[in-house]
């Protein structure tokens, strides 16, 4: 048994179904079929597994959103697309491998999400740009702080005390969040191309 792509995509499933917290290395021994010694020549501990898992499921997600880039040239349908991907991406389940790295790996947690910020960001401000080309989007204002604006709004939802997650789902608090975004940086062609193609 060796550390490939294969072995990393099962264990990031077995996390997000279960959590960061809840799962054992017993239990992934088990659902790898092998001893637990044999788990440990590979990973000293669950936190070093933790962190091939959480960079496998930053760079599959990142893959996707440039993927989309280049598949979709409207900067406005390209923003819209790439929420239905991060909801794709980020389904219920998710939000329990979420919630346990913030509680009980914040560091981990903490080390990646910066990388995965910066990372994101760019894919935004790149949209920026595109959108600014195309006259959907404002130019009066400092793409790199919204693009980070962004990124923030849409990661609160796990962590803060003023969302109330029982009475909104994930959902519906991503839609509001783009649509305040989108309302904030769209010029009037780009709000009336929205409108026209019933986006809001």
């Amino acid at each position: 048994m060796e550390k490939d792509q294969k072995f990393i995509e099962k264990a990031a499933n077995i996390f997000i179904e279960n959590g960061a917290k809840t799962v054992t290395m017993d239990d992934l021994a088990r659902e790898f079929g092998v001893s637990k010694k044999t788990l440990y020549l590979i990973y000293k501990n669950k936190e070093e597994l933790l962190e091939d898992v959480v960079l496998y499921l930053i760079s599959k997600t990142l893959q996707t959103l440039k993927d989309l880039d280049e598949r979709i040239d409207n900067a406005i349908i390209r923003m819209f697309s790439r929420d239905e991907e991060m909801e794709r991406l980020s389904q219920t389940n998710n939000s329990i491998l979420l919630r346990q790295l913030i509680k009980y790996y914040p560091d981990l947690f903490a080390r990646h999400m910066l990388v995965f910020s910066e990372k994101f960001s760019q894919i935004m401000i790149h949209n920026i740009e595109r959108g600014r080309a195309q006259g959907y989007y404002k130019t009066d204002f400092d793409e790199k702080m919204y693009a980070k604006l962004f990124f923030q709004l849409m990661m609160s939802y796990e962590n803060s005390p003023y969302i109330h997650t029982s009475t909104m789902t994930k959902l519906e608090y991503h839609q509001e969040v783009l649509k305040f975004y989108m309302n904030a940086i769209t010029t009037e062609k780009g709000r009336n191309f929205m409108a026209e193609n019933e986006l809001l």
